[in-house]
């Protein structure tokens, strides 16, 4: 019996050794011929493509092209950003020592939408253009083929298939006309900024240029770290002179699963993609961050009806001002109004002079309030009409104000010249048309959203010039008693009535500050709310001392000073620090509404169901009347049951980016906003500012799309 052959142990490890790496040597050589020789693993058999190389090659240059041919008319391709779904083309070229591929030049894609998805495609036959860069040394010349291997996505709306081919290029193509096809590049750089939700890009067209049905195609996908550009969002089109300014809209990332971070992402160094003009036409741009104006005449996009006449801007500031006098929101304030009246009797040179004053306050605090709201926006905030009122600072202050001017009217202290009171001459109309300017106007009123809601679009002068008209209207019952005896003759007389009406006045000031007492605690919490109470009553008890000193003849405003300084250093340090943001939430309310978000509006819609949202905010006296008389009724929650009508609201009580920017996509600056959904209607009908019981009810109940009968839209803008 022979017994088998063996090697000493160190022998075996030895050849096992050689015969590893031999192994490993074959297996790395397999894999680079694999890597260099790549094969098809899908085909091309319902795109089919195919590479060229410019025969005429320029200097220094050579230009090299993929024809992707569809087998049939159903299916598509898809440009370097696919959109919501999709991908891009994949290529890797081998290319001779020296070249370096550029990257691919495509013609303006096409829009798909299918489910709301968003999708950039190529119907019927195209053309991607590769430019290649020769370097000094490289030859142009006696290049041979050039090969390499390209996957993509062939689609139709039903299936998509994965293609792939490996590529060698042959001589011949159209260049000359799939140049031309190419989207060109603008010779000038773009700038774009980002706003809450919004992406606003500054393009330099020039003004001559036909924009047939404007589409902006981006080339990146996620813009922020938290928010993707929302494809299928309807964008927004200005013409600023020579610049045209694209708005598009942001949809947030959904919460990543607890304990997975969010990967890192830097800020955007630029944005590029295509301006496609309509049928085809089309430039590429590059943009860098940088300033992009707001206004200029909007030329399409949501629901943009274009600007009304400039006429009528300015008779809706005029009426809106105006009726803004009787508004429930200007309530409050009666009480300053009313004693401005009663001083207007004395006599016609004061009467005129009250009157000039009280409106010049009233203008002057409405253009101020309107140019804040237009730098804020322009310097990429975003904030509407009232943003005032959503800063728990300003409130603080107001409050203050309102418990100091209610204690003037109780007789607790007198303002020896700038004053509210009885005693008040033109400082005194003037300080009150600004507070009640500054108080009276966080309310939209009838004919009062157009015009706002147009002062955004318009060129700044136009648009202070609204804001000014606005105040004319609000202070122009008291500028014609100043300048028409007839109507002053009809109030009563001075006298000592007017003493008793104004403490009796003193009643709707001391609710006025209440109701921002408890705006304070609603916006800040209740430890905010309560230290702003601390404070206010500390202001008091140095205006009560003030009044004390006064009666008895000695100096009394620096003993204000040494009594209040301990109240405001105390509310300065503690009101930081124990401030609570509120969060968004759906108000209490009898229909179960659910919190506006994009993301929840958009389903609430693909239900097939009506949606009805509302916008509302706590300082908005207007807004809370309509929800106690109209909203909030049985008869209204029943008539939405019965019809499966969602309710949805927006609470703009502080500061929120992302219903400002809706509210500005609707053409409001303010609130409230009431927009009703029909099924399967394309766009939101806005409803009256001021609403019924019956109006809503009728909504409801009417067949699904019919429009709301013009009868019952009195009121409305």
């Amino acid at each position: 019996m022979s017994r088998a052959r063996t090697f000493p142990h160190p022998i075996r490890y030895f050849a096992a050794f050689w015969l590893a790496l031999l192994a490993s040597l074959m297996l790395a050589g397999a894999a680079h011929a694999q890597q260099a020789e790549p094969k098809a693993l899908y085909g091309d058999k319902n795109i089919a493509v195919e590479l060229f190389i410019d025969p005429a090659p320029v200097k220094g240059t050579q230009m090299l092209a993929l024809r992707f041919t569809p087998k049939s008319p159903e299916w598509h391709g898809y440009w370097s950003n696919p959109g919501d779904a999709g991908q891009g083309m994949r290529l890797s070229l081998d290319l001779p020592a020296g070249w370096t591929a550029g990257d691919p030049l495509y013609p303006v894609p096409k829009r798909l939408t299918i489910s709301g998805l968003m999708n950039h495609i190529y119907e019927g036959q195209y053309v991607v253009l590769v430019p290649v860069t020769l370097g000094p040394e490289a030859a142009l010349a006696d290049a041979g083929a050039i090969t390499g291997y390209v996957e993509y996505l062939a689609c139709t709306d039903q299936i998509c298939v994965p293609q792939d081919a490996v590529l060698t290029s042959r001589p011949g193509g159209d260049f000359a006309r799939w140049r031309a096809e190419v989207a060109p590049l603008l010779d000038a750089k773009a700038r774009f900024a980002i706003a809450g939700e919004t992406l606003r890009l500054a393009i330099p067209l020039p003004a001559g240029v036909g924009l047939g049905d404007p589409h902006l195609f981006l080339g990146e996908k996620r813009i922020t770290a938290s928010a993707d550009a929302d494809f299928a969002a309807a964008q927004v089109f200005r013409r600023a002179g020579d610049l045209l300014v694209v708005e598009i809209p942001l949809k947030s990332l959904p919460p990543l699963p607890q304990g997975i971070d969010a990967p890192p992402f830097a800020p955007l160094a630029q944005v590029t993609g295509i301006l496609s003009f309509g049928d085809g036409a089309g430039v590429r741009f590059v943009a860098a961050p940088g300033d992009v104006p707001t206004g200029g005449e909007v030329i399409a996009g949501p629901q943009d009806a274009p600007i009304p006449p400039l006429w009528t801007l300015i008779l809706g500031a005029l009426a809106g001002g105006l009726l803004l006098n009787i508004m429930p929101c200007v309530f409050p304030i009666l009480s300053l109004k009313a004693l401005t009246l009663a001083r207007a009797g004395e006599s016609e040179a004061k009467a005129r002079a009250e009157g000039l004053a009280y409106t010049a306050g009233v203008v002057l605090a409405c253009v101020a309030l309107g140019a804040a709201m237009l730098a804020l926006r322009a310097a990429g905030e975003q904030v509407g009409w009232a943003f005032q009122l959503q800063e728990p600072g300003v409130v603080v202050a107001l409050l203050v104000l309102a418990a100091a001017i209610t204690a003037n009217f109780a007789g607790l202290f007198e303002l020896p010249s700038v004053s509210v009171s009885m005693g008040g001459e033109r400082t005194g109309a003037f300080a009150t048309g600004l507070l009640a300017a500054f108080v009276a106007t966080p309310c939209t009123g009838p004919f009062m959203a157009a015009a706002l809601g147009a002062a955004l679009l318009l060129p700044t002068v136009q648009a202070l010039a609204l804001f000014a008209l606005l105040g004319l209207g609000l202070a122009l019952p008291f500028l014609l008693l100043g300048f028409v005896p007839p109507l002053r003759r009809m109030l009563p007389k001075p006298g000592a009535w007017m003493e008793r009406f104004r403490r009796i006045m003193a009643i709707p000031m001391g609710l006025t500050a209440l109701a921002l007492v408890w705006l304070t605690a609603q916006l800040g919490g209740q430890s905010f709310g309560l230290i702003a109470l601390v404070l206010v009553v500390g202001v008091l008890i140095a205006l009560w001392v003030v009044g004390r000193l006064q009666k008895s003849g000695k100096m009394a405003w620096p003993a204000f000073g040494l009594v209040a300084a301990p109240f405001l250093a105390f509310a300065l340090i503690a009101l930081p620090n124990v401030y609570e943001a509120k969060g968004a939430e759906a108000k209490q309310s009898i229909h179960a509404p659910l919190a506006f978000t994009r993301e929840a509006l958009a389903e609430a819609r693909a239900s097939g169901k009506p949606v009805f949202v509302w916008f509302t905010a706590d300082w908005c006296v207007t807004c809370k009347v309509n929800e106690a008389s109209s909203i909030e009724r049985e008869s209204v929650r029943e008539a939405f049951e019965e019809a499966g009508v969602i309710t949805m609201v927006g609470d703009w009580t502080v500061r929120d980016e992302a219903i400002t920017a809706f509210l500005s996509e609707q053409g409001a600056a303010g609130v409230p906003l009431y927009l009703w959904y029909a099924p399967g209607a394309s766009a939101p009908e806005q409803l009256p500012q001021v609403l019924t019981p019956e109006l809503l009810e009728t909504q409801a109940r009417q067949p699904s799309g019919t429009p709301r009968p013009a009868a019952s839209a009195a009121g409305s803008d």
